[in-house]
């Protein structure tokens, strides 16, 4: 095993045994101290990489949208927001063709027609995209996607060890007490609505904050933050600029005083550092999620085209006389 998939590990039990003892006070601590600065890296890291857009142009007005977004009180709105940049990112960035762009986009049309027809729906994919979906669920793809690149089955068991420990907090979930009060307090205020937007989309009624749900959002925030600061091959830290490091550890630092000194106003301004970070990744989610899809795609054909071509060289073997040999003349 590689250091590196050593330390994915242990900071996957590290994380995982946290959620466990302190749940509700790791859920905040995790967004208010490490979020901070995995946004202004993460950004960092997507400028000098354009944004995995056509134009850095573009970049600004997500960020314009995600600032807005925070504002906006209306659920349904605030999720068509999500919804629609998260479709115009994929167009822009997955999609190789004309035809492509279409598709998506009548396919987009189609499902947003869906959701709103339904009701609620938007308001529930503007709940679910910035926490679980981005936090956990691309997470994964990542994950696996690293995995299937590297050809490494460590890193494909440190996906089951992903998935088995969500499993865990599910079926067997935490009984921890609460520590600090007003951390649950906070918790329930500006996380309460994940419970009903899961019951909602599962179909499952009286969905709510309780242990279960805070410790696999602890769970699954805090290995989201973890698993980005240690990807050193892929932030490449000794590579960044000494002025722009100094900078977003500054930054970073600002963002989580600001919401000790003021948790509403900080978490108003956290929240809206968090979804310009969002919005800036849906284009490299976009991409991920196509070349994931290529790599399954890849693989099923190789999966059944060694079968498929022996059996037709097998058909076509018996399909062949072999031809007799002339006689021989005298």
């Amino acid at each position: 095993m590689r250091s590196n998939d050593a330390l994915h590990l242990g900071l996957m039990l590290l994380a995982l045994a946290a959620a466990y003892l302190i749940p509700f006070e790791l859920l905040l601590l995790a967004y208010v101290v490490l979020g901070p600065a995995h946004y202004f890296t993460e950004i960092s890291w997507l400028h000098d990489r354009s944004y995995f857009l056509p134009h850095r142009g573009i970049a600004a007005g997500l960020a314009i949208i995600a600032v807005v977004a925070a504002l906006i009180d209306n659920a349904s709105w605030f999720g068509f927001a999500m919804w629609g940049a998260l479709i115009v990112c994929a167009m822009l960035a997955a999609t190789t063709s004309a035809i492509e762009s279409m598709l998506l986009f009548m396919a987009a049309i189609a499902l947003s027609a869906i959701m709103y027809s339904s009701g609620s729906s938007l308001a529930v994919i503007g709940v679910l995209i910035p926490t679980l979906i981005h936090v956990s669920l691309f997470t994964l793809i990542f994950m696996v996607l690293g995995a299937y690149r590297a050809g490494s089955r460590v890193q494909a068991a440190l996906v089951a060890v992903y998935l088995v420990a969500i499993a865990t907090i599910l079926l067997l979930p935490p009984t921890a007490e609460i520590r600090v009060a007003s951390f649950a307090r906070v918790g329930q205020d500006y996380f309460g609505n994940v419970g009903p937007a899961l019951s909602r989309l599962f179909g499952v009624p009286g969905l709510v904050l309780d242990t279960r749900l805070t410790s696999l959002l602890a769970f699954v925030y805090t290995y989201h933050y973890l698993n980005w600061f240690i990807k050193a091959d892929v932030i490449r830290w000794a590579a960044v600029p000494k002025a722009r490091l100094a900078a977003m550890i500054a930054a970073s630092a600002g963002s989580t005083a600001l919401y000790f000194y003021d948790y509403a106003f900080g978490f108003t301004f956290l929240l809206a550092l968090s979804l310009i970070h969002i919005l800036l990744e849906f284009p490299l989610n976009s991409l991920a999620l196509r070349q994931l899809g290529s790599a399954v795609q890849g693989a099923v054909r190789a999966r059944y085209a060694g079968p498929l071509a022996v059996s037709a060289t097998r058909s076509r073997s018996a399909g062949t006389k072999t031809p007799k040999r002339a006689p021989r003349s005298r």
